[in-house]
Order: C-alpha cells, then sequence, then structure tokens
C-alpha cells in the first residue's frame, strides 16, 4: 500500500481535504442459532456537522456458521449531497447489494476482525438535463472491501462489559468489471479509537478517520480528515428452547 502511495504521487493529481464528521448506529437481532439480522444506520456531515454529506441505510442476513465465521448478504442505500471542493452537480442516490466474508478471532488479548466484502452498486450520478443537473439512469459498478481490524482491552485479557479499550483498523477499496476507468483505487480509510462497552447497549466508539478518496475521474483526490462516533448492539430473540440449545 505504501509503495502504491508513492506511486500515485509522482503523478499530477488534484487534491484537496474536507472536515468530516460520520455518526453511525449498527445492531444485530439474533433470531436462531445461525441466523440474525443486520440494521445500520449512519449520517455524515461536512464541515464538521454544518452541511448534509450522505446518509447512508444498511440492511441484511447474517449466517453464523461459528462463534468466528460470520457470512453476510443484504442491501444498502446510499443519498450523497454536493460538498467540498470537488462536489458532485447535485445530491444523487446510490442502491447496493452487498455480500460479506468475516471472520473473528482473539490472539491473546487481540480481538482481530478480518472482513471482505464484495458490492454490486447502481449510483444514479448527476447529468445535465434540460439546462439544471439531476440524477442520472443507474450505473452499474463492482467494488471489493478488505477491512482488518484490531482492538485491544485497557485492562483484562477481553472486551468485556465495562471495558475501555482502543481499536484501529484499515479498510482498502478497489473497483472492478465495467464501467470502471480510472479510479481503479477507489479508496482507503484508517482509523484510530477509543471505545466502551455499555452493559445491555452495546459498544461505544470515538475516533479518528483518515479517507483517502478518489473521484471517478482518477485525478481528484480527498484527503479527508473525520471524527467518527459510533454505536454498536447485538441483541438476542431466539425463542427459550434455542437459547438453551
Amino acid at each position: 500500500m505504501l509503495c502504491g502511495h508513492f506511486a500515485w504521487s509522482q503523478n499530477k493529481r488534484n487534491y484537496t481535504s474536507n472536515t468530516n464528521s460520520w455518526i453511525a448506529y449498527t445492531c444485530s437481532y439474533k433470531f436462531s442459532n445461525k441466523l440474525s439480522f443486520h440494521l445500520e444506520a449512519q449520517a455524515r456531515r461536512h464541515e464538521f456537522v454544518q452541511n448534509n454529506l450522505q446518509y447512508l441505510f444498511r440492511t441484511g442476513i447474517n449466517y453464523h456458521a461459528n462463534p468466528q465465521f460470520l457470512l453476510t448478504a443484504g442491501y444498502c442505500f446510499v443519498e450523497t449531497y454536493p460538498y467540498g471542493e470537488f462536489a458532485a452537480k447535485s445530491s444523487f442516490p446510490e442502491n447496493r447489494i452487498w455480500e460479506q466474508i468475516q471472520i473473528k478471532n482473539q490472539l491473546g488479548i487481540i480481538e482481530a476482525i478480518n472482513r471482505m466484502r464484495i458490492e454490486q452498486r447502481f449510483v444514479n450520478a448527476p447529468v445535465l438535463s434540460n439546462g439544471t443537473y439531476a440524477p442520472g439512469d443507474p450505473v452499474y459498478s463492482n467494488r471489493t472491501r478488505i477491512l482488518n481490524r484490531f482492538s485491544i482491552p485497557l485492562k483484562g485479557k477481553t472486551i468485556e462489559d465495562k471495558t475501555f479499550y482502543i481499536s484501529a483498523f484499515d479498510e482498502v477499496y478497489i473497483n472492478f468489471g465495467k464501467n470502471i476507468a480510472n479510479n481503479i483505487f477507489d479508496q482507503n480509510r484508517a482509523y484510530f479509537g477509543f471505545g466502551y462497552k455499555i452493559p445491555k447497549a452495546g459498544r461505544l466508539e470515538i475516533g479518528y478517520l483518515n479517507q483517502l478518496l478518489f473521484k471517478a475521474d482518477g485525478i481528484k483526490v480527498e484527503n479527508n480528515h473525520t471524527i467518527q462516533i459510533g454505536l454498536t448492539s447485538s441483541f438476542d430473540f431466539k425463542k427459550p428452547k434455542e437459547q438453551a440449545k
């Protein structure tokens, strides 16, 4: 990744930066030993909280092959608004279908999560029509996301209720398939934050996210500085007989 970054820096590119904030809530509702429902909502703001940036809603069905191995498939909707120096001509929607594989391991005191997600994207990018810009017809593309995340409790050996912890991750986004011309490398997200596991509520985290985002022309690049706040919850709605198994 570092070699690739230095290679990109040799090319003529137009860089800018933005200061953003993302607030997210993610929850899992388990209704059988093997299946659960994934629900996620995010509000992303530009210039900290002043302006709209994106709203994201994601759902899915999780299959728990075992405590460490998770398979998910679902649907996601994103609405993106004009923001920053490289603003889109108008707001526009995106619909996605997504699938992922996630592996979770405990390596001593380190909780490790490795995830690969594939997205089938239908983006209604703005087009000029009758003198004004508006969302156009959906354009199909594919994207792969690879995430490696590590969390360490500040006390004890595992992250239990009432535990403070630190967490870091890096996620790489790669576009592929037709309709991808100039930005095969889509973006990279690097994060570091602090968390606390709240009894019955889940994990609350606040941290810094650096987003290196390449626009579709492959020339414009955003280096975005983001404060990220997230709450992740898990609820068990299995029947009593299933819970006893």
